[in-house]
């Protein structure tokens, strides 16, 4: 049985939907039953007795583009822990490019970011060669940064103090640094951070980093562990945009690719591409009534 849950333009909902049933029946996968979800709120259920999931995500984000989507091969439910990225997925930048713009280099930085999203490049190659770059750059532009340029996304307090209200843990982890991250934790209201931590000596930055780095395996690996820690079939939510958040998304009960880049996208069960992050509780069947405004 595959579950797929979606938001999408209303005005030619049902025509879309018409068009998906055809080249769902014609792929011998007929849809049992197509309905509001159970909240009552903008989502359409939809439910297939049998498929490939990554095929009926295919089929369905084709006819419906652009849509918020959810595949799923078994019943969909609050998550217990949800561990998310950081940079363009609860943020609406890249902190290490807009740190670069302190230093006058963003462009040379921002060039490699964007590949290392996409996965062309190894990350931890790209994030030392990256953070050799802001050598000698003040430790205050952090702050000034901070203050200056990075801000949550849209709906990215809701959705963290909704998921916290109904019982779930709420992890922030990134390929990023505490610098930036421990703040950004505390106001959007994560109850953990793991990420990485840029070397200072001076008040200045010195094109090193402290400790291990966080990288996609770490990344799945804190998702393991808080599940782990649950106990035997503990439900958990992952999201991210780029490659390195691949891993991780593939090792969450549901995995959801934000605003991604198309490898993030093709290892999630479901995107969101139309809305914001409070497109996610929707998708989860969360009553609007019991949203936690952030």
């Amino acid at each position: 049985m595959l579950i797929a849950r979606l938001l999408a333009e209303t005005a030619t909902l049902a025509e879309k939907l018409d068009a998906a049933r055809a080249e769902l029946d014609a792929r011998g996968w007929p849809v049992a039953m197509a309905e509001p979800v159970a909240s009552g709120e903008d989502a359409i259920e939809i439910l297939l007795p049998e498929g490939d999931a990554g095929e009926v995500r295919a089929i369905l984000g084709r006819h419906f583009a652009p849509c918020d989507l959810l595949v799923a091969t078994r019943e969909i439910a609050i998550p217990q822990v949800f561990v998310s990225d950081m940079d363009s997925t609860m943020i609406g930048q890249e902190c290490i490019d807009e740190l670069a713009d302190f230093a006058g280099i963003k462009p040379q930085i921002a060039a490699i970011t964007e590949r290392a999203m996409q996965g062309e490049l190894d990350f931890k190659a790209a994030l030392r060669e990256r953070v050799a770059l802001l050598e000698g750059l003040d430790e205050a532009a952090i702050g000034q940064c901070l203050s200056e340029r990075v801000r949550p996304m849209a709906g990215a307090k809701t959705l963290v103090a909704t998921l916290k209200s109904l019982g779930c843990k709420t992890v922030l982890v990134t390929g990023g640094f505490h610098a930036f991250a421990d703040p950004v934790a505390e106001e959007l209201g994560f109850d953990r951070v793991v990420a990485n931590r840029l070397a200072v000596a001076e008040g200045k930055l010195t094109g090193g980093l402290d400790g291990a780095i966080t990288d996609s395996a770490i990344k799945a690996q804190v998702l393991v562990e808080e599940c782990a820690a649950l106990g035997e079939g503990a439900v958990s939510l992952a999201m991210g945009d780029g490659a390195n958040d691949v891993p991780m998304l593939r090792a969450a009960t549901f995995g959801i690719a934000y605003h991604a880049k198309p490898k993030a996208r093709e290892a999630a069960d479901g995107w969101i591409e139309r809305g914001d992050l409070t497109a996610v509780l929707e998708l989860l069947g969360v009553p609007k009534q019991d949203w936690v405004r952030g």
